[in-house]
C-alpha cells in the first residue's frame, strides 16, 4: 500500500500514511485508502478478511449518516490475473456477500482533506473558535435528532460494563498506571454507576439511548467546505455507538477538557442545550466525561506498547495517565452554584455570563439560562426573530422568569452550576431566582450591572443576529425603573469587559 505502483503512480511518487491502533490510512492525490488492521481489541475484532469486510460496509454506511461527501464506496487491493496489484475504488465481493479471491485487502475509500482541516489540528494551532463550536453544536444536535432510538438498549448495564473494562484494561498496563489512582477511579466510578443507573435506564426508555457516532471527539471532526463534519464513527456493533446522545457528546466535551480548553467546551456545551433543552441528563455527565476520559488512558497505553520509538512510546505513557488523571477529577466536580446577574440592556450581562461560565461548577463549566432566548422558546420563534412588544407584558415576562426558574432548579438538581442571565428590574423577580438555590442548597451570588446610560444606548445599537430585542427606545425607558431594594452586589460595567468579569469573579469567590 505504500507503494506508489499500488496507487496507479509513478515510482518515487511519496504515499502519505497514518497509523492508528486500528486502521491504517494511505493517501495519494485526492483519495484515502482506511484500511482495517487485523487486530482484536475489547471492543472490537477484525482477525479475518471477513470481518474487515463487514466492518467497511458498515462504516461506509453510517459514516454517510454524518458526512456523505466524505465516503466514496468501499475499495480493494486488488490481485489482477497477471498477477499485478492495484487499488480499486470499488471492489467485488462474493455472490454470498463475503470476500471475493481477487481481493487481497478491503478499505474504505474516502474523499481526501488537508490534515490541517481537523479540528484537534485547529486546536493545536489555536484557530478553533467560538463560532466554529456553536456551528458544530448544531451539527451534534441534528445528527442526535435523526439518529434511531434504541428503547432495547440494556441502559446502565452496559454503562457499568464499558467503565469496569476500564479499569480492566488499566490494570492490564500496570507499568504505565499509577495502580492506586487506578484504585481511586475504580471506587469513584462504582459510586457514580449506582448513583446513576436509574437516571440511565430512564433516559433510555424515553428516547435518549440511541444509535449515534461512538467515538466524537476533535479528530474525528474536519471543516469542510466552511463547516464541521464528523466521520469517522464506530461501525463495528452497537456496543459503543447505541448509547446516551450525552455520553456521545461527552467525549468531545472530554476532549476539550483534556487540551485545556474549557472555554470551548462550555460554548459548545451551551449550544447544544439551548437547541436539545436536554438538562434532564446533567447529572450523568461527570460520569460520562470520566468513563471517555477512561478509555483513552487505557486505548493511548496500548498505543505507547505498540510505539517503535522510544521517545513517542515515552509521550503516550504521560498522555495515558494525564487521560487517567481527568478521569478521577471529572469524578470528584467542583460543588453547583447558580449566579443570577441582572442589568438593564446594554449593560452586558450576557457577556459576563459567557466569560464566567466556564469557571463554575463542573466541568465544561455552568448552563447560561438567558430570558430573552428562553422568550422566544416560549413563543415558538427562532432566537433572532424579533417579538412583538405585547410578548414584553406582564403576562410573558411572568412566564419568562417562572421558565428560567425551573430550567435553573432542574439544572441545580443535576447538581451543575448555572448562570441566570435576565433584567432583574423588579425585587419579586430576584427574590424568586434567589429561592431556587435556597431550595437547592447551593450557593447564590446575584449581580446587578450599572452602566452609563451613553454607554448601554451604543452597544445595543451596534447588536446584530441576538436574541435581545431591546432597543434605543427601550434602554430609554428603563432608565425610569424602580428597581425596589437592590440587595445584589453591584457591579459597575461601563468599561473594558474584562475588568467587569475581574471584578463578578471576586465576588462569587473565584
Amino acid at each position: 500500500m505504500s507503494a506508489a505502483a499500488t496507487h496507479g503512480l509513478p515510482a518515487g511518487v511519496t504515499i502519505d500514511r497514518i497509523d492508528t491502533h486500528a486502521a491504517r490510512i494511505f493517501m495519494s492525490g485526492d483519495r484515502a485508502w482506511k484500511m482495517k488492521r487485523a487486530v482484536t481489541y475489547p471492543f472490537f475484532d477484525y482477525a479475518t478478511l471477513s470481518l474487515r469486510l463487514n466492518a467497511c460496509e458498515a462504516e461506509l454506511a453510517l459514516n454517510r449518516r454524518t458526512a456523505p461527501d466524505l465516503y466514496l464506496g468501499v475499495g480493494g487491493l486488488v490481485r489482477s490475473g497477471d498477477g499485478s496489484i492495484h487499488l480499486v475504488e470499488q471492489a467485488p465481493v462474493a455472490p454470498d456477500g463475503g470476500p471475493d479471491p481477487s481481493v487481497l485487502e478491503y478499505l474504505v475509500t474516502m474523499r481526501r482533506f488537508p490534515q490541517t482541516a481537523l479540528l484537534d489540528r485547529m486546536a493545536a494551532d489555536g484557530i478553533l473558535s467560538p463560532a466554529i463550536m456553536r456551528d458544530l453544536a448544531a451539527t451534534i444536535a441534528d445528527f442526535h435528532d435523526m439518529a434511531e432510538p434504541r428503547p432495547n438498549a440494556p441502559g446502565a448495564g452496559e454503562m457499568a460494563d464499558l467503565a469496569r473494562t476500564n479499569i480492566r484494561e488499566m490494570r492490564r498496563h500496570g507499568p504505565v498506571f499509577d495502580a492506586n489512582a487506578v484504585e481511586r477511579l475504580d471506587r469513584a466510578t462504582e459510586q457514580a454507576l449506582m448513583a446513576g443507573a436509574e437516571l440511565i435506564d430512564r433516559r433510555r426508555d424515553a428516547g435518549y439511548i440511541r444509535h449515534c457516532h461512538g467515538d466524537l471527539h476533535l479528530r474525528n471532526i474536519v471543516m469542510l467546505d466552511g463547516r464541521p463534519v464528523p466521520f469517522d464513527c464506530v461501525e463495528f456493533g452497537d456496543r459503543i455507538a447505541v448509547t446516551d446522545v450525552l455520553y456521545d457528546l461527552a467525549f468531545l466535551l472530554m476532549d476539550l477538557e483534556h487540551r485545556r480548553l474549557r472555554r470551548l467546551a462550555n460554548i459548545l456545551f451551551n449550544a447544544y442545550l439551548d437547541i436539545t433543552g436536554d438538562l434532564a441528563g446533567l447529572a450523568l455527565l461527570p460520569l460520562f466525561m470520566s468513563v471517555r476520559a477512561g478509555i483513552r488512558a487505557h486505548l493511548t497505553a496500548s498505543a505507547a506498547l505498540g510505539q517503535l520509538d522510544a521517545g513517542q512510546a515515552a509521550l503516550l505513557r504521560v498522555e495515558a495517565c494525564a487521560y487517567l488523571d481527568l478521569a478521577n477529577r471529572l469524578l470528584s466536580p467542583s460543588p453547583p452554584a447558580l449566579v443570577a446577574i441582572g442589568g438593564l440592556s446594554g449593560t452586558g450581562k450576557t457577556t459576563l455570563a459567557r466569560a464566567l461560565a466556564p469557571t463554575l461548577g463542573p466541568a465544561p463549566g455552568a448552563v447560561i439560562l438567558r430570558s430573552d432566548m428562553l422568550r422566544k422558546w416560549l413563543a415558538g420563534v427562532d432566537a433572532n426573530t424579533a417579538l412583538p412588544e405585547s410578548f414584553y407584558g406582564p403576562d410573558h415576562t411572568g412566564r419568562t422568569y417562572a421558565e428560567l426558574a425551573g430550567r435553573a432548579g432542574l439544572v441545580l438538581d443535576g447538581h451543575h452550576g448555572v448562570i441566570c442571565d435576565a433584567v432583574y428590574a423588579r425585587p419579586d423577580q430576584r427574590q424568586a431566582v434567589e429561592a431556587v438555590a435556597q431550595a437547592a442548597g447551593v450557593a447564590f451570588t446575584g449581580l446587578w450591572l450599572v452602566a452609563d446610560q451613553a454607554v448601554t444606548l451604543a452597544r445595543v445599537a451596534r447588536r446584530r443576529g441576538d436574541a435581545s430585542d431591546a432597543t434605543t427606545a427601550v434602554v430609554r425607558r428603563q432608565a425610569a425603573y424602580d428597581l425596589g431594594d437592590m440587595r445584589w452586589e453591584v457591579i459597575p460595567a461601563s468599561g473594558d469587559a474584562d475588568e467587569t468579569t475581574a471584578i463578578a469573579r471576586r465576588q462569587i469567590g473565584h
